[in-house]
């Protein structure tokens, strides 16, 4: 595949309107600064806020960006919303972040370049800029890994972080193999790859959890949600 740019940026949206042009002008500042072809895809998941016709009106405003943006009739999950991106993408590297930039933009360049240098799978180990109020995240956090490592036999530092890159032609067949449509799909795509025999790399990044938005995390119902569906994927037998 002849690619027509360096580098695609997935952006899944989910009620960001509280946040949206703080973060978007903040990554646009970033790509801006590097040396890389690059193009946005939003997918719009479809919000109940004012995301959508924020999407539109920044698009508008920025006609000489390589901009677009796909838009939901109904939510199908923030995996499912990857899931097209990477499809829809035209860069040979891909990635996707959370657009509330708990994890800073700012990385962006480092982990192109990592896949550039060799590797397939390039994500994000979160180091929490820890607070008392995020001390229940990270423990779940944490809880989470330790269990997800024990039974599925890999050991990963962290699987969950919204901040994940690939070289677009080695990720495409596993991610067509995904078939979490909702959160799970992180640890999902990060156990196929490496059964796949992809090469992963793990970088530490900075989380700083922020308290001036509303999270779309629950973190009980999705972590019991976490943890139903990781059993449901390990009863059923990896394809060799």
């Amino acid at each position: 595949m002849a690619y027509q740019f360096d580098f695609s940026l997935i952006l899944p949206c989910y009620n960001e309107g509280e946040h949206f042009n703080r973060s978007m002008d903040r990554i646009i500042k970033v790509l801006d600064g590097t040396s890389f072809s690059w193009e946005i895809i939003f997918i719009e998941d479809a919000s109940t806020d004012t995301t959508a016709n924020l999407i539109k009106s920044y698009i508008k405003k920025n006609p000489r960006k390589h901009l677009s943006a796909y838009f939901h009739e109904k939510n199908l999950g923030r995996g499912k919303s990857v899931s097209e991106g990477v499809e829809r993408a035209q860069g040979k590297v891909v990635g996707y972040i959370d657009i509330d930039c708990e994890i800073p933009p700012e990385y962006i360049p480092r982990f192109i370049e990592s896949v550039n240098s060799g590797n397939d799978v390039v994500s994000g180990w979160r180091i929490y800029d820890f607070t008392v109020k995020s001390l229940p995240r990270w423990v779940a956090s944490k809880g989470y890994g330790l269990v997800r490592n024990a039974v599925l036999g890999e050991v990963f530092k962290d699987t969950e972080a919204g901040y994940k890159f690939f070289g677009r032609n080695k990720i495409l067949p596993v991610v067509r193999d995904c078939k979490s449509p909702g959160w799970f799909w992180d640890t999902e795509i990060m156990v196929k790859a490496s059964r796949a025999k992809l090469k992963i790399k793990e970088i530490p990044v900075v989380f700083i959890r922020r308290f001036d938005k509303t999270s779309t995390v629950k973190l009980i119902p999705d972590t019991l949600i976490y943890l139903k569906e990781l059993w449901n994927f390990i009863k059923k037998p990896p394809v060799l």
